[in-house]
């Protein structure tokens, strides 16, 4: 048996995002309604994140989130409050299994920069302090990437694509060294439009390049925003392919970018989604250099509650290892309970449940 990881990421990990508390659908509501101030608003959204840390470390997580509480969106609360982006409403959704998501988006309205003042960093300062040293503090926002889907970049503003690609990259460089400032070692990059890259048909993709050179452009980004990311800080790469009220986007293996993004993608661990047929085998992950990134097999799901059989799981695990070590897998769910915060079709306790029934079982295959 392999021991206990001390560094993320761990071998029971988790995505992110929870299941947003009762009571903070309602302040959000009453906020809304002009019948809670911001500051009563923050109050009780971080009442709620002390609550679920208390929570997470109970469960026996190593790594703890704050359930991206103070978010409506896994992606837009980040990228509207970087300079030149704004969020505003489209015409319409983006177009799930079965469900069309609510209305909400980011588009680039100038030159794209760092804020130095971005509410995230602040935000984590406050979730660092109510971790203290019983945990590791884990950061999510979205990847780079986000950035090249459908419609966000502006061709009046940036009619070519290496000035757009270059700003992005040294928008991120600046976000990684605020977080690690603010005492940041765990750092994850949420990745969408990665994923897209093998469905079928790509999704959210208008630009007119090919797949081959936007699977180049994609890995530049994120070896670019790399360059200069300190040793001690953990930076991981989350792909999913769409979570919505239990809903998803597309479908595809890793195959597609696999000999790119998995072989060379300078990261320290993959959040891998494979929890059902969509993802595909685990072939892919031949493609992951033997002492590199860990990998994280989502072989949970968090789309409803009902655990997964155990002996199931294992047999996945160990079917992994033909292709990565054992000492270098890890497992989790295959994405957060909550990437908005309308929340996935399951309860908390279940939420609660799956999360402890991860750690035990992980206990039972690394000891």
């Amino acid at each position: 048996m392999t021991k206990t990881l001390v560094k993320a990421p761990f071998r029971a990990d988790h995505v992110g995002s929870l299941l947003r508390p009762e009571r903070i659908h309602q302040a959000r509501k009453d906020f809304q309604e002009g019948n809670l101030t911001s500051e009563q608003l923050h109050k009780i959204e971080s009442e709620e994140i002390k609550k679920i840390v208390d929570k997470q470390i109970e469960v026996g997580l190593q790594a703890v989130t704050d359930g991206e509480f103070r978010r409506r969106f896994w992606h837009t609360d980040f990228l509207e409050h970087l300079n030149g982006v704004e969020g505003y409403v489209p015409e319409s959704g983006f177009a799930f299994k079965g469900e069309e998501t609510e209305r909400y988006d980011v588009r680039v309205i100038g030159k794209i920069s760092f804020n130095p003042e971005h509410p995230h960093i602040k935000e984590f300062l406050e979730f660092k302090e109510i971790v203290g040293d019983r945990a590791v503090a884990k950061q999510t926002i979205p990847s780079p990437n986000q950035l090249f889907n459908a419609g966000i970049r502006n061709l009046e503003i940036y009619p070519d694509i290496e000035e757009y690609t270059n700003d992005v990259i040294q928008t991120y460089k600046y976000a990684i060294k605020a977080f690690y400032d603010a005492g940041c070692r765990y750092l994850q990059l949420d990745d969408v439009y990665i994923a897209g890259l093998n469905a079928p048909e790509i999704p959210f993709n208008d630009s007119g390049f090919s797949r081959e050179q936007l699977i180049d452009l994609a890995l530049r980004v994120v070896n670019g925003v790399l360059e200069d990311k300190p040793e001690d800080l953990t930076i991981t790469t989350h792909l999913c392919r769409g979570n919505y009220r239990s809903k998803w986007a597309f479908e595809g293996s890793y195959a597609k970018i696999a000999p790119t993004l998995f072989a060379k993608e300078k990261v320290n661990g993959f959040f891998l989604e494979y929890d059902d047929d969509r993802s595909g085998d685990f072939g892919p992950l031949d493609y992951i250099p033997n002492d590199g990134p860990r990998v994280v097999l989502g072989v949970f799901t968090s789309k409803h509650g009902h655990l997964e059989v155990k002996e199931n799981i294992k047999a996945r695990v160990e079917e992994a290892t033909k292709y990565v070590p054992l000492e270098q897998l890890c497992i989790s769910p295959q994405c957060g309970f909550a990437s908005t915060h309308h929340g996935n079709i399951l309860t908390e306790e279940e939420q609660w449940a799956k999360l402890k029934y991860i750690v035990d079982i992980s206990k039972e295959i690394w000891g």
